[in-house]
C-alpha cells in the first residue's frame, strides 16, 4: 500500500471544505505533510492551488478554440478553452498551455474532461467489474480495492486526472492549477474532441 491511499478521507475532505482545492492536490498534501491538516493547507496556499480554486467560480466567456493534427494526418484534436479576459486569451503563455493540452490529448486519448463527465451506467459496470474480481474477500478489503481500481479508472478516461505527458509527476488539473496562478485568471478546459483515422463510430458495430 503506498502513502497516498494511507491518507484519512475525512482529512482529505477537511482540507477541501477550507480550501476549496480538488481531491487529488488536497490528498497529495496531506501525503506530503505527513496527515497534519494545517501543514498540507500552507502547502496548497504556497503552490498557489487554493487561489486558483477560489477563481474557479469566475466566469469565462473568453478563450480560444485549438487544433492539433499529428502522424501526417492520422489522429487530429480540437479543444477549446476558456479564460475571463480577451487579453489573456491572446496572451502567448496562455496559448502555449493550450497547445501543450491538445499535445497531451492526442497522445494520451482522455474520453472525458473530469470525472464529472463520465456516464453513471459506466462506472457502474466498472464497479461491477471491480467487484467481480475481488469476490472471496472480506468486504472492508474488497471496498478498498474497489474504490483504488475506480480512481486507477478515472486517471486513464478523464483528462485533468492524468499525468501530463511532457512531466508525469503533475497531472493536468495540477498544470490547470499552477497556469489559474500564474496568470491570474480563471481557465476551464471546457470540451475537446480527437479523431484517429479509422476508428469505428459510436453507431458502428
Amino acid at each position: 500500500m503506498n502513502a497516498t491511499s494511507e491518507i484519512d478521507p475525512k482529512l482529505v475532505k477537511q482540507l477541501r471544505e477550507k480550501t476549496n482545492a480538488g481531491f487529488m492536490d488536497c490528498k497529495r498534501a496531506l501525503v506530503e505533510s505527513g496527515g497534519d491538516l494545517d501543514k498540507a493547507e500552507t502547502i496548497l496556499r504556497t503552490k498557489g492551488i487554493a487561489s486558483a480554486a477560489k477563481k474557479a467560480t469566475r466566469a469565462t466567456k473568453e478563450g480560444i478554440v485549438a487544433s492539433y493534427i499529428h502522424l501526417q494526418g492520422k489522429v487530429g484534436v480540437l479543444v477549446e478553452v476558456n479564460c475571463e479576459t480577451d487579453f489573456v486569451a491572446r496572451n502567448e503563455n496562455f496559448r502555449g498551455f493550450v497547445k501543450d493540452i491538445t499535445l497531451h490529448i492526442a497522445a494520451a486519448h482522455p474520453l472525458y474532461v473530469n470525472r464529472a463527465d463520465v456516464p453513471g451506467n459506466l462506472i457502474e459496470a466498472e464497479r461491477e467489474i471491480y467487484k467481480a474480481q475481488v469476490q472471496g474477500k472480506p468486504a472492508h478489503v474488497a471496498d478498498k480495492i474497489v474504490d483504488g481500481k475506480l480512481e486507477k479508472f478515472y486517471s486513464t478516461v478523464c483528462l485533468l486526472e492524468q499525468a501530463f505527458i511532457k512531466n508525469p509527476d503533475v497531472t493536468i488539473s495540477d498544470l490547470l492549477s499552477s497556469k489559474i496562478a500564474e496568470l491570474g485568471e480563471n481557465i476551464v478546459i471546457r470540451r475537446f474532441v480527437r479523431y484517429l483515422v479509422g476508428e469505428p463510430l459510436p453507431n458502428e458495430s
